[in-house]
């Protein structure tokens, strides 16, 4: 709710601003700061609620990312030609506002476990000394640094094939469609396949991987068109399971704290992408090596991922404690399945 009151008083303040530094702190610290107040523990309070069905229900749930990459979009546009640069954020932040309606539905639950784990303090130290987390925090920052490229140069990288910027955008359109449908087949498949999920996801990111390598390769709109649906329901399918890796690897306990932490240091990839990618454009003059390097990254973060505990396993990874968890809502007790963790190497 803190974080809906940051993003649409950030989008107010934009609206009027005088200047581009205005704008840097109105929507990038400001709002910033409320979407990461948003973001981070609604997916975190999401992984709580589930335990069977954990990956199908992060699926569903970031099929909203997917959405309103296809819907706003024009959306935006509309409001940009009605009522100016100025009324379009007054309008976003009222739209934005509405998140803290949706922060006052996540009931917070009192699980067992929590007891276990201590304060966030005591939970920091931990996980910085959890071998398999690190790791995977690790492999998380690598597939961002080459996630995002496509979005960020695709349309570019088009245009200077001799594509018109129409078309060239509607690719991303697209592209957002396959995304939504991966996040939700992926989901189903990450709680139908047993074993640990990270196998799916080093699937996911490698074939991502792959198909960023192969962008510069085509010519034909056939196949560039054939690549974007690839990697929008690739990109898209890697993204919930994961989430869902996360509690197998802290346990449930420590999930926002967990997620958290990855996240922190997973966006510093997501950072130095974009700009590397435009750097060695202008070095090389197109945008081959550009999707190489993206490539290399996510194929890069999935050979760290096959380290983690119990990859290998055929049988279900050994539990470090597994104990019945117990939702305290304000009347009723609900027993949960048993959670398990992988604990530290």
């Amino acid at each position: 709710m803190t974080g809906g009151i940051l993003a649409a008083l950030g989008m107010l303040l934009a609206s009027f601003a005088t200047s581009l530094t205005h704008l840097y702190l109105s929507i990038g610290v400001i709002s910033g700061s409320g979407w990461a107040l948003t973001f981070t523990p609604t997916l975190a309070c999401l992984s709580r609620y589930f335990s069977r069905r954990r990956s199908l229900a992060m699926g569903l749930a970031l099929t909203g990312v997917g959405l309103s990459s296809f819907a706003f979009a024009p959306l935006f546009q509309w409001l940009l030609n009605h009522y100016a640069w100025r009324g379009a954020l007054m309008l976003v932040s009222a739209l934005s506002f509405h998140l803290v309606a949706c922060g006052s539905l996540l009931r917070p639950l009192s699980l067992a476990e929590d007891s276990a784990v201590g304060g966030p303090g005591a939970q920091l130290i931990s996980l910085l000394h959890n071998g398999p987390f690190l790791r995977y925090t690790i492999a998380l920052t690598l597939i961002n640094t080459g996630y995002f490229i496509p979005y960020v140069h695709l349309v570019a990288h088009l245009q200077d094939l001799g594509w018109d910027p129409l078309p060239a955008a509607f690719i991303l359109s697209v592209a957002a469609i396959a995304d939504l449908v991966g996040r939700v087949a992926s989901g189903w498949l990450g709680d139908a396949i047993p074993g640990p999920v990270a196998r799916l996801l080093i699937l996911w990111t490698t074939l991502t991987g792959v198909l960023l390598i192969l962008f510069p390769v085509a010519q034909a709109s056939t196949a560039l068109v054939v690549l974007a649906v690839a990697y929008g329901f690739t990109s898209g399918a890697l993204t919930p399971v994961a989430f869902s890796v996360v509690p197998e690897l802290v346990g449930t306990g420590r999930m926002y704290c967990g997620l958290g932490l990855v996240q922190m240091v997973e966006s510093i990839g997501g950072l130095l992408g974009a700009p590397l990618s435009g750097y060695l454009r202008d070095v090389t003059g197109n945008y081959t090596v550009s999707f190489v390097v993206a490539g290399a990254f996510l194929l890069a973060g999935s050979g760290v991922l096959i380290t983690l505990p119990y990859f290998f396993s055929c049988c279900p990874a050994p539990t470090s404690r597994s104990q019945d968890l117990v939702i305290e809502a304000p009347h009723t007790k609900v027993p949960l399945s048993k959670e398990e963790e992988l604990g530290k190497d």
